[in-house]
This record gives structure tokens, sequence and C-alpha cells, in this order.
């Protein structure tokens, strides 16, 4: 394994580091020394949108506030983990170019890259706050079992009510099924909205407006759908949903659309989350830029005004984003299924 390296190198050569890795033309990593109200007109709304990217390090708007580690394995090289850009260019085994790192003996890429990214970082804070939410609410039933919810408590059972009684039950054929997969839509509606409110906070990153996430969300569902489908309906009544219900002699047409369909599935689940969210940070940061756009106090009150609205705006749009998603994906699982599990109906 490669450790970090104490070589002491020149100022000249830590410029250069930093040359390299500021070089990518969107990111906080572009942000440079350059502030907002000094670039070209022109270059505004790129230098804004650029912030929406993921970046290495950990930021609070579009400041560094830390670095963050690189993790990074390949074959030739081993596992190699570095605390900052500049150990890593020191140790010599790989260089920064666009801020990727790349190996300084061929230019290639690590096989796998397992930094921890300012999204990969808020996806933490993120799991944090939901374990410390619950945490208090279950303290609290604890302590007084049969006392009404009130404050926190009340309203996270609220939402749990509403998440098993309103999506799970009904879209899955039992009861049983249903409440043996309830832990897992609660933990996705919560995660998901979580991640959409932090994007909300000032100075916050929401980790659900990058496609790698709302894809690796996709992907439980994709497996929590299959797999549930496999155990309780089985093998042969999986193969015979690929039909689609037509009879067998359409199999060559209807199989391969049935199979098409099980990877559109969670493919509609990943762009539908990340444009969402995306979209209302894209506005957002258009609005604002108008103002150094224009470069005139008269934009101002339009675009703080418009800026306001949207912002109540995606408010509403991180519960309804978390709610779709959760919602498909116990719908997904239900179609799955469709009537080869015959029990009590989940009303």
């Amino acid at each position: 394994m490669n450790q970090d390296s104490t070589t002491q190198h020149s100022p000249q050569d830590t410029a250069a580091a930093h040359s390299d890795l500021h070089a990518v033309p969107s990111g906080h990593q572009a942000e440079a020394n350059t502030h907002t109200g000094d670039i070209p007109p022109s270059e505004v709304f790129p230098h804004l949108l650029g912030e929406l990217g993921d970046h290495h390090g950990f930021y609070i708007f579009s400041f560094k506030i830390s670095n963050l580690p690189y993790i990074l394995y390949d074959k030739e090289t081993g596992l190699s983990v570095y605390t900052s850009p500049e150990k890593l260019e020191a140790a010599g085994t790989y260089t920064l170019h666009k801020g990727h790192p790349q190996r300084v003996s061929d230019g290639k890429h690590a096989a796998w890259d397992f930094s921890i990214t300012n999204f990969v970082a808020f996806q933490m804070i993120g799991l944090v706050i939901m374990f410390l939410l619950f945490k208090m609410a279950a303290s609290k039933y604890k302590k007084n079992p049969l006392a009404a919810p009130r404050g926190l408590q009340n309203m996270l059972e609220a939402l749990v009510m509403f998440i098993r009684d309103e999506v799970v039950r009904p879209n899955l054929p039992t009861l049983r099924i249903a409440d043996r997969l309830t832990p897992y839509f609660l933990s996705l509606f919560f995660f998901i909205l979580i991640m959409n409110l932090l994007g909300l906070v000032p100075g916050g990153h929401s980790a659900t407006g990058a496609i790698g996430t709302t894809a690796a969300l996709a992907l439980t569902t994709f497996f929590v759908v299959n797999y549930t489908a496999f155990k309780e309906a089985g093998v042969k009544a999986w193969l015979h949903h690929l039909l689609g219900g037509a009879p067998v002699y359409l199999a060559p047409i209807m199989i391969p659309i049935e199979i098409i369909g099980l990877f559109t599935k969670p493919f509609a689940l990943t762009m539908r989350l990340f444009a969402n969210m995306s979209a209302g940070h894209i506005i957002l940061l258009s609005l604002i830029g108008l103002t150094f756009f224009f470069k005139s106090w008269g934009v101002v009150p339009v675009s703080v005004g418009f800026s306001v609205f949207i912002y109540f705006l995606e408010t509403l749009v991180v519960f309804l984003q978390a709610y779709i998603f959760t919602m498909l994906s116990a719908v997904f699982v239900g179609l799955a299924l469709g009537d080869h599990v015959h029990e009590e109906h989940a009303h």
C-alpha cells in the first residue's frame, strides 16, 4: 500500500500541482482566486453552473473547507491513499490532470477510484442526520411508550405511517411481503428526502443532483424488485412474466421487450430524480447569475424575487421526488410479483 509521502518539494512544484488541480473548466476546482464579480458577462453562467458538479474536497458554498482522501486502486500500484492533492503529487505514483488522478507511468486513470468526494461527504452527513433523528424519536418511545407523540416524534411517525399505509401496502400483494419490505422503502424515502433537503440548506450540496447517486439508488430498487420476484413467485413465474401475458408463440417478440423493460425502469428512476433535482439548482443559479451578467442593481429585485419563488417551489419538489421514487419502486415490485403470490390483500 502506498502511504502519504513526506517528501519535501519546492514552491514551484506545489504551484504546478495546484495549477493542474484547478485546471478543470467546471466545478469548485475552477474557482481559483477569481470572484464572480470580476468574471466577464459571457463567463458568468458557465462559472456558476460549474459549481453543480462533484469535487475532491469538502465545500460549503464554493469555499473549500478541507481536503478529502484520494483512495485509488489498480493492479500496477495496488491500494493508494492520499490525504491531499499535494501529497498525491509528491508521492510520484499519480499526477492530477484536470483534477483527476492519472498514473505517472502511462498517463492512464486508476482502475478503481474510491475517493471520498464532496457528494459522498454529504451522503455521510445525511446518513448521520437520519440516524440521529430516528435515534431521538426511538428514545422518546422507550422512555414513555404510552404517551402521544409530539414534535419530531410525531412528524416522523406521520411520515412512516404514510409510506407504509399509502405507498407500500397498496402496491404489494400481501401484508407479509409489504411489511417485510417496508424498512427498505422507508430507508429509501428518508435518505432521498434528506439528500434533497441538504441541497436547499445555504452552503449545502445535493448528492441526488449527481447521476451516480441516483443510479445507485435505482440499482438497489432493481435488485429488490427481481430478488423479491424470484423469492416470492419463483423462477418459473418470473420467466413466465417475461411473456407479458402474451401467448407463447409471441415469445421471440415479447421476451426481448420485457428484458429491455427490466432495465428501462431503473433508468427512468435514475434520470427522473437526477433531472428534477438538477433543474431546480440550475434555475436558481441562472437567476442569481442575471445580476452579475447585467451588472445592474435594477435586475436585483427581479432576480431575488424569482429566486425566492423557485426556492419555495424546490422545497415542494424535494418531498415530491422522494415520494415519487419510493412509490414507483413499490409499484415495480408489485408488478414483478403480479398475480403469482396469493394471500390476503394488503388492505
